[in-house]
Formats: structure tokens, sequence, C-alpha cells
């Protein structure tokens, strides 16, 4: 914004002619509000400049969206406390086809929001969303919009993929959308007033940000130095950071079995080197079990609680509790398994080609099992890979595929696994036995 923008040149009349609105209109925002903020001449005549207009069209186009001049005033506000130009962050021009007003059932309620959020995500509707989000800034705390429209609202949507009512493209713009957003709300953060600083990192193989995001904006905003380094962090470039860094504590969160094996060689590390490691995600609300696995804090089981458990670590942690590690006969078959993998899946296309699976679709089933088998090995206890085979045959019945599926596609790689595997795969082969008969799902719950 140049300084010719910000200089009061206009008269109220130009001002009136130029937004459109009545001048009891305009005094009773400068009345109520403190918008806009007009200069005053010798003789007590207001004096706007081309901000003050540009902040007159950005109100009324609120209004023209669905919102009263109280809620599109808080927003304006809201956006400056985050230090964003209101101006900049959203349209304020009035020509042109005015986006139609988000129609909300009496009450606007945070659930019914998240509602009309999802729903103009699977419309594909870029600015239905932003409407939504902006409604919802004004009536509600960020963190609140953070945790209860964007985080509640993406997984939502994930269980509707997973039911097979929404496409993996809705998905994947809903998350963009969510993103986008996360990563605005972090850049606008002010400067820290702790002396502590977080490392947060997505550990390797970890796509999904939104937790990482999510949980960097909630303790920059409560003053912390948070670094945050993104998706999928090798543990030699996580190293390397935490080296020049030199923080006080590091937060890994992950969302799946194999990922969350991934914390261990860090997790040892930084225990090595004396700073505390803390760790969260679905996978560790999924399996409570897998928290005794981690040689780190326990974040709990929602992000509306993690800057309370940062206290408490930071700035003297607490011990941490018994660790337990994986087997000598664990370390053995992982060691083993990982020597005949390629000789077990060669065998699983000669066995599968004949029921004409594809092999791109055979290789994405192989992955998906095997990175979970080596992380259960890896965590100590094979139990740990149930849940996950669980949900891939929920996923195969809710999209319509063949029901034996499963069952068929797990006999053949136990069969392919006691083929390659001597004693030293013996957990291997066991396990794979009990998923191929149903024997390893609790009672009613077999694929």
């Amino acid at each position: 914004m140049s300084t010719l923008d910000q200089k009061p040149t206009f008269n109220l009349k130009a001002v009136l002619q130029e937004t459109g609105l009545k001048a009891d209109t305009l005094r009773a925002w400068e009345r109520r509000y403190g918008l806009p903020r007009p200069e005053r001449t010798a003789g007590g005549h207001r004096l706007y400049s081309q901000r003050d207009i540009d902040t007159i069209k950005w109100l009324a186009a609120r209004q023209g969206e669905g919102m009263r001049i109280s809620q599109a005033v808080d927003l304006w506000h809201n956006l400056e406390t985050d230090r964003q130009d209101p101006l900049q962050v959203m349209e304020f021009t009035t020509s042109g086809a005015a986006p139609a007003p988000i129609s909300l059932p009496e009450g606007e309620t945070m659930a019914e929001l998240r509602q009309a959020w999802a729903s103009a995500c699977l419309a594909f509707d870029e600015p239905k969303v932003n409407q939504v989000q902006a409604l919802a800034y004004a009536l509600f705390p960020v963190e609140a919009v953070c945790l209860e429209l964007l985080q509640k609202g993406l997984a939502e949507l994930g269980q509707g993929w997973y039911r097979g009512e929404v496409t993996v493209q809705q998905e994947h713009f809903a998350s963009e959308m969510v993103v986008r957003r996360l990563e605005a709300l972090v850049a606008a953060t002010p400067p820290s007033t702790r002396p502590e600083r977080i490392l947060i990192a997505c550990p390797p193989q970890e796509e999904h940000t939104v937790s990482a995001l999510l949980l960097t904006l909630l303790l920059r905003r409560r003053g912390w130095d948070v670094l945050y380094l993104g998706a999928n962090v090798p543990v030699g470039r996580l190293e390397e950071a935490i080296a020049t860094v030199g923080p006080k504590l590091v937060i890994l969160p992950a969302q799946q079995l194999h990922t969350a094996a991934t914390t261990l060689p860090m997790g040892r590390l930084l225990q090595a080197q004396g700073i505390p490691l803390a760790f969260g995600g679905r996978v560790f609300n999924l399996l409570p079990e897998l928290r005794t696995r981690i040689p780190g804090h326990f974040l709990g089981e929602s992000l509306d609680v993690t800057p309370q458990m940062v206290r408490e670590i930071l700035p003297a942690p607490p011990p941490l509790p018994p660790v337990q590690s994986a087997s000598h006969a664990y370390q053995q078959a992982l060691a083993h398994y990982r020597e005949r993998q390629a000789l077990i899946e060669a065998q699983m296309w000669q066995t599968m080609k004949p029921d004409g699976i594809r092999l791109d679709h055979l290789n994405i089933a192989n992955t998906h099992l095997e990175l979970n088998l080596k992380a259960a090995l890896a965590l100590g206890e094979l139990d740990l890979l149930k849940a996950d085979v669980d949900w891939v045959a929920g996923l195969v019945s809710h999209h319509r595929l063949p029901g034996n599926l499963v069952p068929r596609y797990l006999n053949a790689y136990h069969q392919a696994a006691e083929t390659h595997l001597d004693e030293r795969g013996a957990p291997v082969i066991t396990y794979l036995a009990q998923l191929s008969r149903g024997k390893a799902f609790p009672e009613g719950r077999a694929p």
C-alpha cells in the first residue's frame, strides 16, 4: 500500500458515489466499530483515503457474502491481529458477479459451518470455501476454527472417501485448501516470546502434514519459537537440522504404523544427546499400546491439549516412561525378511497373475503390507498389524471389491513367505498364517 493510497483526499460525497452506501451507514460504522478511520479538516469535515474507500468496499463485500457488519469488523481485526492485511487476503471489489451468499441454518454453529465448508469442498468451489472460512474466523477464535472446522472437516471427508462416498480428488482438494490456510496462518504468527526453541517435522515417509502444521500454529500462537521442517524428513537431514538449530524439544507427529516406526532411530539418537522427543498422531490414538514402544513423551489424543503437554515437558523434561524394545527374535526376523522380500514379491506376481490382478495394483498392496510388517517387527509386536489389515478389509468392502480379495491375497503372501523364509522368519510365517485364516482378528472383525 503506497503513501498515496493512505493520503486523505476524498470528501464524503465522493466516497458515497464510489461505494453506493448511505452517509448514515458510514457514520454508524465509524462510531460503533472504528472503521473506516477518516481524517478531519480544520472545519471538521471527513476526508477519506483510498485505503478507507477500499476498507468500506471490503466490509460491504463481506456483507454481500452473508455476514453481519459486526462479524465483518471482527474478521478484519482478527486478520490484523494475525499480521495479515485484510485487503490482500480477501477480495473487496464489488464489480462483476458477486459470490452467492452462504446459506446457514439459524444459529450458525461450528457444525453448520463445517457442513457448509465440506459441501463447498465437494463441489470444488474455492470461493465458497474461502467465504465459509472467513465467516468462521469472524465468529470464533482462530484455534477453534482450525481444530473444529478445518481438522474435523477434513477428517470427515477422509471418512467419506473410506466409505466410497467421496472421490480421492475431492479429498485432495480439501486437503490443499486446509494446508494453504494453515501455512498462511503460520507465516502470520508474531515473533516468539519464549526462550525454548522447538523443532517439528514429519518423520521419514510421512506425507500427512495437517497435524504438524496445526501443532506449529498452536505453539507459535502461544509464544514458542517453532521451526517446522515439513513432510517426509529423512533421519540424516533431521539430524543435521538438530545440530544446527539446537532445539530444546523435537516433535515428530506420525499418522501411520510404518511412519511411527521411523521415529525409533531418531528417538534413540535424541535420547543419547539429551534432547527430549515428543510424539502423537492418529496411529497412537488407534493403537494406544504403541505409545510404550517410542522413546519419547506422548502429547495426548487431541491437539487442543498439546500446548499444555509441551508446557509440562519444557523447560525440565520429566523422566521417560519405560520403553518396550523388539526382542532378538523379532530383530532377526526383520533382517531376514528384508533379505528375502524381493523373492516373496516375485512369487506373489506368479501366484496372483492368473486372477487378472494388475501389476501396479499388486505392487501397491505389497508395499502397504511390507511397510507395516517391517514396522511391526521393528516395534516388537506383530499384533500391531491387526488394525491396518482390518482397515484394508473395510476399504475393500466399502468400495464394493470382491469380498474374498483380502483373504486370498493374505493366503498367497503367507505361502510365499513360507517358501522363502527359513526358521529365522518364524514369527512372520506364524503371524501371516493367523492373518490368512482370520485368527489374528478380534471376533467378528475378520476380513
